[in-house]
C-alpha cells in the first residue's frame, strides 16, 4: 500500500481546518419570531393602552410573518404587566406600556416587583399627548395668564381633583405647582369621572387630563380648557395655547405609550422589532388611528425611547422625593 507523504498530509488537514469556521458561518440563522408574539397590556380591554397594541397587533404579523396575540394582565396601574414582561424569558414576549410604567413605578412604590430602568429593554415611543389644565365652565380670567393669576392669589384655597395618588395627573399638578408658583391642595378621586363631576358642581378648580377625555367636556361646554402642558401647541387641541405660553417656565409634560420587552431580549431582537413597529406607527394610516385615539404619533428607535424615559424619571422623580409622595 502506497502511504502519503506527510507533508501533504499536513497541508490537507490545514486546509480542512480554515475551512471549518467558514462552513460553520455559512449555517443558517434562526429566524426570530419562530412563534407567535405575545403583547402584554397591563389595563383592561377597550381601554388605551389596549385600543393601541390591538392596533399594533395586524401590522406587526404581517411585518414579521408570526401571529401576534393582546395578552391584558390587569391590575396596579399596569404594573401586573409590566412585571410579567420584565420576567418574561420565552423570548416572545413585549409589552404595550404606559410612561409611569417605564420611569416612576418604584419611586412611588418601592414594593413593585421589576425595576423599570433595569429589567425592561425600550424598543419604541408609540404616541405621545400632553395633559389639559381644565377648570369649571365659569372659571376666573379671561385667558390662561390671567387663570394662574387667579390661582395664585387663592393659593390653598383652590383645589384641584386627580384619579388618585401617584397618578399623572397628581404628579403632573405637583409639577405645574413648583414651576408656576400655584398652591392649590390634591383631592384624590376614584376615577375621572368622578373629577369631572366635581369640576362641574364646583367642587373642585381645576385638574389635568387626558385631551381625549378633555376635549368632549370642552366642547359640550360643561368643563373649560385653560392650556396644554407640552411645550408648544398641540394638534391634538388646537386650540388651546401651551402653559409656557402663559408664563410657566421649564414646564413640559406628555404623557405616552410604548413598546417594551424584557432586558434579556437580544439586542437583534430589540432592534428588529423597533425598525417595525417604528414603520408602522409612521405610516400614514396608523397615525390617523392614533390621531383618533388621543395620540400624536411618534415611532422612535430603542435609544430614542431610552433618551425620553431617562429625562422623565429625572424631572418626575424629583417631584416624588420632594413632595414624598408614595402609592403605596
Amino acid at each position: 500500500m502506497t502511504s502519503t507523504p506527510a507533508p501533504f498530509r499536513r497541508r490537507h488537514l490545514l486546509a480542512l481546518a480554515a475551512a471549518l469556521p467558514v462552513a460553520a458561518h455559512t449555517q443558517p440563522v434562526p429566524t426570530w419570531p419562530s412563534r407567535p408574539l405575545r403583547i402584554v397590556v397591563g389595563f383592561p380591554a377597550g381601554s388605551s393602552p389596549d385600543l393601541t397594541a390591538r392596533a399594533l397587533a395586524e401590522p406587526l404579523e404581517q411585518a414579521l410573518g408570526q401571529p401576534v396575540v393582546v395578552d391584558n394582565r390587569v391590575g396596579a396601574g399596569g404594573n401586573i404587566g409590566a412585571d410579567a414582561v420584565a420576567k418574561a424569558h420565552d423570548g416572545h414576549t413585549i409589552g404595550l406600556m404606559i410612561n409611569g410604567n417605564m420611569t416612576i413605578a418604584r419611586l412611588l412604590n418601592p414594593a413593585v416587583r421589576y425595576d423599570p430602568l433595569k429589567d425592561l429593554a425600550p424598543v419604541s415611543l408609540v404616541g405621545v399627548a400632553p395633559l389639559v389644565l381644565t377648570a369649571p365652565a365659569a372659571a376666573p380670567g379671561a385667558d390662561a395668564r390671567a387663570f394662574l393669576d387667579a390661582a395664585r392669589a387663592a393659593g390653598d384655597k383652590w383645589s384641584y381633583g386627580s384619579p388618585g395618588v401617584g397618578t399623572v395627573g397628581h404628579i403632573g399638578m405637583e409639577l405645574l405647582k413648583s414651576r408656576a408658583g400655584i398652591a392649590p391642595v390634591h383631592v384624590p378621586y376614584p376615577g375621572y369621572p368622578q373629577v369631572f363631576n366635581a369640576m362641574m358642581a364646583g367642587d373642585l378648580h381645576l385638574s389635568m387630563l387626558p385631551p381625549a377625555l378633555a376635549n368632549a367636556q370642552i366642547r359640550a361646554g360643561k368643563l373649560r380648557g385653560i392650556g396644554v402642558t407640552s411645550s408648544g401647541r398641540s394638534t391634538l387641541v388646537p386650540d388651546l395655547p401651551s402653559l409656557a405660553e402663559a408664563g410657566v417656565k421649564n414646564f413640559n409634560l406628555e404623557i405616552w405609550n410604548a413598546v417594551a420587552a424584557p432586558a434579556g431580549m437580544p439586542r437583534a431582537h430589540v432592534e428588529k422589532l423597533a425598525a417595525a413597529v417604528s414603520a408602522i406607527v409612521r405610516a400614514p394610516e396608523m397615525r390617523q388611528r392614533l390621531f383618533q385615539q388621543g395620540w400624536q404619533a411618534v415611532g422612535s428607535s430603542p435609544e430614542g425611547l431610552a433618551n425620553r424615559i431617562q429625562a422623565d424619571t429625572q424631572v418626575l422623580g424629583a417631584i416624588i422625593r420632594s413632595q414624598r409622595i408614595s402609592a403605596q
